[in-house]
């Protein structure tokens, strides 16, 4: 029974519908109706978590040390190997005792940190596509939301100078997220420097997310924000392991960079959860520290499928540029056709799960999002399917 005289909070109700919790809906009553899905919509990587990562995780349950609260900051263990695993990828050095915070997962991170530093009525700057914890975060926080729009013609990368001197005067945070999602764009190394120079110079607390570090391809390397001179000293990069390493359901993530940024969202943090399993902690671990070979491996099967899928959709009239990293493919609808409608169309025709652009913000009008998390297989059912039911780029 609905208690019509108790309704959520002002910061909840202001929250537009989460796409992914509805597409969840939309596949349910469609597995009803007896369709086979093919689910390109989640960022959900498909396969096993490691070997390794799973008997590392199997060892440390059976060890009754971890089976307390763990410490709010994480164990020693974990930070000491982000450390090493940032500096041996990007020549970043980490202090572990206060520049690395392990997190429930990064989503968890970015939502919280924006809870830390955002007061009502602050301003902050989110590129727009984004990821949804992006923006979603600063409206819990019931902060102002400034969106700097992406555009195909920029390449999706943010044109620090269209930003009013008057908002840049004004904004307090700045989220942004390359290799991009939803776009899989890619930044330059002079746009990091470019941001920072940019932050310094109006006092914005930069928050990049990088969580698509290892999924990049063709020999490219991604930018840390934290190799950039200075930018420690005005910001903080979040991490995820669902990604590279098949730890979606683990929840495990950190983020490192400023200790007393990162100071503040622990201080928030000790007041809403006790951090994740210490077995987990000793798992990721294990994740960081796996052979190259296993990340070549991981990059190879993700680029076969961007490959295949891209000449798949070239034969449907489709032109996509080739993403240098992360698991996605940023599409364009047919013209005359929304994002929603779109991918409705696709799904009740084809069985086939994609992800409205604007479920990112409205700069997502027009597109959707393609995750490359099935079987080169099922990618070429999923192809089939569109052509027989006569779904083309004209």
């Amino acid at each position: 029974m609905a208690l019509d005289w108790i309704s959520p909070a002002d910061r909840v109700q202001a929250l537009p519908p989460y796409v992914f919790a509805r597409l969840d809906e939309l596949k349910a009553r469609a597995r009803e109706q007896g369709l086979d899905l093919i689910d390109l919509g989640m960022g959900n990587p498909d396969g096993a978590t490691p070997q390794p990562v799973i008997d590392a995780a199997a060892r440390a349950l059976q060890d009754p040390a971890n089976h307390g609260y763990p410490p709010f900051e994480g164990t020693g263990n974990f930070r000491r190997a982000i450390a090493v695993w940032y500096e041996r990828r990007y020549g970043v050095q980490l202090d572990s005792e206060g520049e690395a915070l392990p997190l429930l997962g990064s989503k968890e991170g970015l939502t919280h940190l924006a809870l830390a530093y955002l007061n009502p009525g602050d301003l902050v700057l989110v590129p727009n596509p984004a990821y949804p914890a992006h923006f979603r975060g600063p409206l819990i926080a019931g902060a102002r939301v400034h969106s700097l729009m992406l555009s195909a013609a920029n390449n999706w990368t943010i044109d620090l100078g269209a930003i009013p001197d008057e908002v840049a005067r004004e904004a307090k945070v700045m989220y942004f997220n390359y290799p991009n999602n939803p776009t899989g764009a890619t930044a330059p190394r002079e746009f990091f420097e470019e941001v920072v120079a940019f932050a310094r110079r109006h006092e914005i607390l930069l928050v990049h997310d990088l969580c698509y570090a290892e999924l990049a391809f063709d020999g490219y390397q991604p930018t840390s924000l934290l190799e950039i001179e200075g930018a420690k000293d005005i910001g903080v990069e979040f991490h995820t392991l669902s990604k590279t390493y098949n730890m979606a359901g683990w929840r495990v993530g950190f983020v490192v960079g400023n200790r007393h940024v990162i100071q503040g969202l622990r201080t928030l943090k000790t007041n809403l959860d006790y951090g994740i399993f210490a077995a987990l902690q000793s798992a990721a671990e294990t994740a960081l520290q796996l052979p190259e070979t296993y990340l070549e491996n991981v990059q190879k099967r993700y680029s076969n499928r961007r490959d295949f899928l891209i000449a798949g959709l070239e034969k449907l009239g489709w032109k996509i540029p080739k993403p240098l990293a992360t698991m996605y493919l940023w599409v364009p609808c047919p013209p005359g056709m929304g994002s929603t409608d779109f991918a409705l169309t696709v799904l009740q025709n084809t069985g086939v799960v994609v992800t409205p652009g604007n479920a990112f913000g409205e700069g997502g009008e027009g597109f959707v999002r393609i995750s490359l998390i099935a079987e080169i297989d099922r990618l070429q059912t999923a192809l089939d399917r569109l052509e027989n039911a006569g779904i083309r780029f004209e």
